[in-house]
Formats: structure tokens, C-alpha cells, sequence
């Protein structure tokens, strides 16, 4: 099966549907920093190119791509953003409008849980349903799904000419029972049992244990405050066996294998591009769930969507 990731960042989403047996023929971003360290990892091309500024989809209709995969730039939907919907909000309608001129038969959209309660999203549901393709809608918590860390993301799955909601079972069925922990993804690689991530505000606790999952990996790293006042929630009060991660560490968490290259990036550059990817086992899983229900499909296996309500109702209600 052929595919194209749009927005595609360093690779995240590409790495994992590529691990799961699928084709990446292309990629698309314009973000320099992710597209040199793309480069450095896989044989595929990437095109830099501002999908903003595009209103002819012809050329990616010569890739004759029987999947589009793609994670629209979530900024004004985050809560590490300004939480309104701008500019890049409309990047998710345009990712819709490629879709829909294309018209793959199968369409894969990423974005953080926020987008749920947006106006943009519902727009984006209109666009899809209009152009016949069953929506599959599933927040999807990472840490169930392969990775240390408990980084919630909203999956979109879209699927030419079928029933609402037939991918839910599969990207259910396959959830862990428990969240996977650092320990349990990395064992005592770390060398240390208790890490720092600066919160965003200091009523949140600031130091975890390699015991749980991680928190989201973000785009910023920063050390220790000299003036650091313990939080109630802190899992060591003994500073000298903590420290924050190192850049590297970060990428592992975002389950990046360890020969992926980083190339020589800035240390800005470099922690943006690895919090704003998808991560590899969390993309891993949604494609393997979809690979689980094309081989029943394949096999004349009766697949019954979940019953759920109306789509628009169940995100807006």
C-alpha cells in the first residue's frame, strides 16, 4: 500500500507506518530543521513545501497514493499554544481538502485531543463526510499504545465508501491493560530513577519516576531552578539524584530507535522537532490496526462498527 505523509515533521508518523509493512513513497513539510533530519533517515523523498499556499492537488494525485497520512500543525489547538484557532487551524481544513480531491481510499489525521472541541474539526467532519468516506474518531492515550509516556492524541480515520466508526473496535481491542512505564520501555538505560521536566506552572509537580510514564514530551527542556520549591507530588526530595533528561533521552521516549540520526541541529531546533513529533510506536500501532482490518476485510471476515452516536454528536455533544 502506497502512502504520503503530509506535515510530515522528522518522521514520526512515517517511521511507524513504515514499520508496520507500509510504503512511504512521499513526504511534504517546509520546516527546514525537520526536513534535514528526514533527509538523514529515509530513502524516500521529502518536498519542501508550504501547503498553505497550495490550491493545485495534481501532483499528489501522480503518486497514486492509496493512503494520505498526515499530522496538520496543532499549535492553536494545544494547551502549550495561545488555545484559539488561527492560522494553523486552517492547515487541518486544507489537509481535508487534499483528502477530498485525491480521495485515497484511506486518510490518516493526527492532532492533539484538543481539536475535539473546536469549530475547525467539526468543519473538517463536514468536508470528509460529504466526500463519502466512513469516520473513525479515537482519542488515543500513548502510553497504552506502545510508548512511556501518557501523551493523549486524536486520530482520525478516514475509509472510502465504508460505515462510520469500523476502525474503533480495532484501536480498541488492541489497547494495553496498563500503561507502559519508562522502566518498563528502557529498563535502567537512564541511569538515574527520577527525572525533572519544568511544569508549566509551580502548582504542578516537576519530578517523575522512570516507574510511571513519562509526562508529554514538549518542545522545551530546561534544568533545575536553583529556587525549585518541591511539590507535594515531587517523587524524591533529594535533588542530587535528579537531573532532566538530555535531548536524546527526550527522542526515546518518543520511541525513536536509537540509530535514528538527529544530524547536527541547534539544541532549540532539535527539542521542538523531536516534542512536536508523533510518536513512532504510537503511529506503529494506529497502522497496525488498520493493517488488522484490511486483512479481515481481505479475508470476507464480518467487521461490525461499534454503535456509537452520529459522529459530530459524539465529539460535540
Amino acid at each position: 500500500m502506497r502512502i504520503i505523509d503530509l506535515f510530515s515533521g522528522c518522521g514520526g508518523l512515517s517511521l511507524g507506518f513504515q514499520n508496520a509493512g507500509f510504503e512511504i513513497v512521499a513526504s511534504f513539510d517546509n520546516w527546514q530543521p525537520a526536513i534535514r533530519i528526514y533527509e538523514k533517515n529515509f530513502y524516500h523523498p521529502i518536498v519542501n513545501l508550504d501547503l498553505s499556499e497550495l490550491t493545485n492537488f495534481d501532483m499528489f494525485k501522480d503518486y497514486k497514493a492509496d493512503m494520505i497520512i498526515g499530522g496538520p500543525p496543532c499549535q492553536d489547538f494545544s494547551s502549550a499554544g495561545k488555545r484559539n484557532e488561527q492560522d494553523r487551524a486552517d492547515l487541518t481544513i486544507k489537509f481535508a481538502e487534499i483528502i477530498t480531491e485525491v480521495k485515497p481510499k484511506y486518510f490518516v489525521m493526527e492532532n492533539v485531543d484538543r481539536i475535539t472541541t473546536t469549530k475547525t474539526l467539526k468543519t473538517t467532519l463536514e468536508i470528509f463526510d460529504k466526500s463519502g468516506y466512513g469516520l473513525s474518531p479515537k482519542t488515543l492515550n500513548a502510553s497504552l499504545c506502545g510508548v512511556p509516556q501518557a501523551r493523549k492524541r486524536f486520530f482520525l480515520i478516514g475509509v472510502l465508501d465504508e460505515k462510520d466508526n469500523i476502525l474503533i473496535p480495532y484501536l480498541e481491542k488492541n489497547l494495553a491493560k496498563e500503561p507502559l512505564t519508562i522502566f518498563d520501555y528502557l529498563g535502567y538505560d537512564l541511569g538515574i530513577e527520577h527525572y525533572y521536566r519544568h511544569p508549566r506552572s509551580y502548582a504542578r509537580r516537576a519530578i517523575f519516576s522512570i516507574y510511571e510514564p513519562s509526562p508529554t514530551i514538549r518542545g522545551v527542556n530546561r534544568p533545575i531552578p536553583k529556587t525549585y520549591q518541591f511539590h507535594e507530588g515531587d517523587t524524591t526530595k533529594d535533588l542530587e539524584k535528579v537531573r532532566p533528561l538530555t535531548t536524546l533521552e527526550r527522542s526515546y521516549l518518543q520511541t525513536f530507535p536509537k540509530n535514528f540520526n538527529w544530524d547536527n541541529l541547534s539544541k532549540s531546533d532539535l527539542e521542538q522537532v523531536i516534542g512536536n513529533a508523533v510518536p513512532v510506536k504510537l503511529a506503529e500501532y494506529v497502522a497496525n490496526c488498520i493493517k488488522e482490518y484490511i486483512n479481515d476485510k481481505n479475508a470476507n471476515i464480518e467487521i461490525k462498527p461499534k454503535k456509537m452516536p452520529y459522529i459530530q454528536k459524539t465529539l460535540f455533544a
